[in-house]
């Protein structure tokens, strides 16, 4: 596919925002926990808490905002929603004390809580049923890559101030913003028989997990299993820090060494295991990060962390397109984007809970996060492969555009 191509379809303009949007995570999370310590005045007991904040403006947005983009349109949701998160990512640059900092991520929550779920919202749009799993891989893919650039443009910020990480995100998101305005058209299906009664539904319409019990168990085991995984960004840098194992710009590094692995395998895996069920790959993925959380309780070295890591990132390769794909499966044209907020829900919730309980249990003990992330791991990937077997299959008959 050539250039020109690419940056006429929407499909891969939205998938191209996670490039921009992973970038600027990516730039500042490995960092993020050392700047709290070292620059901000933030007692290490505090941090986690802050790593909730910035999932938690996105929970208690969601309810409200959450299904946005299915009465405003998604281009105008998502241009607000990314000039919001660059500016809250400037703000934060000039932040101290627990306050401020908890003041300010909340604020970046709320601007991105409608920002992934609208991104996925239109690939769904414009990509037909049987083929959002590849699509869902390639925005993996621009993530990935994404993740791999943050951290290694992160690791050379770093070395002028801890601080400068947050001007790096700043910018990645205003470019994101930009390409919004530039590139992407308007791809909200209008008219959809039945759209008056979106209204009617208020509140409760835009919390579709507990009208819809498929749907609710489906993201609760995928948000446990994602809560495990979550300590990887958040106890790991505290881990090698105290261990003496590895610099920040290491730590960068290595998380930069994760995505890359993402970045060259995903398509790949996905195109491989196109034939196999989703029931088998969660359990697979499963399987991996339990070995992955072996090898760092046998050992603090270079070598456990490298084969960890490539653990974490085979493990999400095989796991990661199945959970949006499923969703848009169970959603009708005109609550897709609905929907696909819930999955941002399970996300804020993982994104909240995980930081804070990751932090909680290494403050106990180095170790304690790998030794009960592995029975959590066990029980939710079980959950979470039985919700995946009885995931309806989508009536082909139901009107979608193809990709343009």
């Amino acid at each position: 596919m050539n250039l020109l191509t690419f940056f006429r379809k929407p499909a891969y303009i939205a998938a191209l925002l996670f490039l921009f949007i992973s970038i600027g995570d990516g730039v500042m999370l490995p960092f993020f926990a050392l700047w709290a310590q070292k620059d901000a005045g933030v007692p290490t007991a505090w941090i986690g808490v802050l790593f909730g904040c910035y999932a938690g403006g996105e929970l208690l947005a969601t309810p409200l905002l959450g299904g946005i983009a299915d009465r405003l349109g998604r281009r105008p949701v998502l241009l607000a929603s990314t000039l919001g998160v660059g500016g809250g990512f400037l703000l934060l640059s000039f932040c101290h004390g627990v306050i401020a900092t908890a003041a300010v991520l909340l604020l970046i929550g709320v601007f991105e809580s409608v920002l992934h779920p609208t991104a996925f919202t239109v690939i769904g749009d414009v990509v037909p049923q049987d083929e959002t799993r590849h699509y869902f891989a390639v925005a993996r893919v621009l993530s990935s890559v994404g993740r791999a650039i943050g951290p290694a443009l992160g690791a050379l910020l770093v070395l002028r101030s801890l601080s400068t990480v947050f001007v790096g995100s700043a910018v990645a998101l205003l470019m994101a913003a930009a390409l919004v305005t530039c590139l992407l058209p308007e791809t909200r299906h209008v008219g959809t028989a039945g759209e008056e009664d979106d209204d009617e539904e208020g509140f409760s319409a835009l919390l579709p997990a507990l009208r819809d019990r498929r749907l609710g168990g489906l993201l609760l085991c995928f948000m446990l299993l994602e809560v495990s995984g979550s300590w990887v960004e958040t106890v790991l840098p505290l881990s090698v820090h105290a261990a003496g194992t590895l610099t920040p710009s290491g730590v960068g590094l290595l998380f930069t060494f994760g995505a890359v692995l993402t970045s060259f395998f995903q398509i790949p895996v996905t195109r491989l295991t196109a034939q196999i069920s989703a029931r088998v790959l969660v359990l697979a993925s499963a399987a991996i990060l339990i070995v992955a959380f072996g090898v760092l309780l046998a050992s603090p070295s270079l070598v456990a962390l490298v084969a960890a890591m490539a653990c974490f990132s085979m493990a999400d390769i095989f796991c990661g397109p199945l959970i949006p794909s499923a969703v848009n499966e169970l959603a009708a044209p005109k609550t897709r984007a609905t929907y696909m907020a819930a999955v941002s829900v399970a996300n804020d919730l993982k994104d909240t809970v995980g930081p804070a309980s990751g932090t909680m249990l290494f403050s106990v003990a180095a170790t304690l996060p790998w030794v009960i992330g592995i029975p959590l791991v066990g029980a939710a990937a079980l959950g979470l492969a039985s919700a995946l077997s009885r995931a309806p299959i989508a009536d082909e008959s139901a009107p979608t555009e193809p990709v343009s």
